[in-house]
């Protein structure tokens, strides 16, 4: 049975689940910090990064209405974040729909829930299953720290490059640019609330487990944009000449 760790343990732990899974190493994400997606592809990412992020709000809501009422710091994170994501400012998914216009969508191709692929359905749907059924603290250490504390790193090799080959305004690439320090910000509130409130062994490991699993299912998702909409285009090959990590997603999954 393990112990109980100290709280330099678990969060070691905590970033350890999640080294190695970061959606950085998917085809897709490799293809675009490198330039080579075409606008119709970043527009397919757009038309199902929506279905993923847009209900955010919802599932953080699921969490904040089982999180015991004593947790006050914790409810008032997920308050807080609920309000940003649909009210402090301009709507998040409004600022993910300017982008996709952009990229030469539609905004009624990007909320029409039959244009987002398999794999991002079973995304959206894990982050409901969890939200509503989870300990809440579990929750927030899948949502908060298992997916949302990667998003910085994430557009950080993401973003230069839409402003430098794609030639995309301010404005238009507005959502990342928020997302980097917003979610930044977030995921050490989400860190900081697992380490107070995972206070017994085996809440330390669910906790564990769930950062592990949410940071593969994010991989799963991003892997499966490439499948879905790049590989015909670009293959694997061409991507494992600029970056190893495709090499090891592909060899990852042929053994799935």
């Amino acid at each position: 049975m393990p112990e109980l760790m100290t709280r330099d343990e678990f969060r070691t732990a905590l970033e350890d689940a999640i080294r190695g899974k970061s959606a950085n190493k998917a085809p897709f994400s490799v293809a675009w910090a490198s330039g080579k997606l075409s606008r119709a592809h970043l527009a397919r990412w757009a038309e199902n990064h929506y279905h993923y992020v847009g209900p955010f709000a919802d599932y953080l809501g699921h969490v904040y209405a089982r999180m015991p009422a004593q947790y006050q710091e914790a409810k008032d994170f997920l308050l807080a974040n609920m309000y940003e994501e649909e009210i402090g400012g301009d709507r998040h998914t409004d600022l993910l729909i300017r982008f996709a216009e952009a990229c030469g969508t539609t905004r009624a191709r990007v909320k029409d829930p039959d244009n987002m692929s398999a794999s991002t359905l079973g995304l959206q749907s894990w982050c409901y299953s969890v939200a509503m059924r989870e300990d809440p603290i579990v929750a927030v250490a899948a949502l908060v720290v298992g997916l949302e504390s990667q998003v910085p790193s994430i557009y950080r090799k993401q973003t230069p490059t839409l402003r430098e080959k794609y030639r995309f305004t301010d404005e238009e690439v507005e959502f990342f640019d928020l997302h980097i320090v917003s979610d930044e910000i977030h995921g050490e509130r989400g860190y900081q609330i697992v380490l107070e409130h995972a206070d017994t062994p085996e809440l330390q490991q669910r906790c564990l487990k769930i950062c592990e699993v949410g940071a593969q299912m994010r991989l799963l998702y991003t892997t499966a944009l490439y499948y879905d909409y790049v590989a015909k285009d670009i293959p694997l090959s061409e991507l494992a000449q600029i970056d190893r990590a495709v090499t090891e997603v592909a060899r990852e999954l042929a053994h799935a």
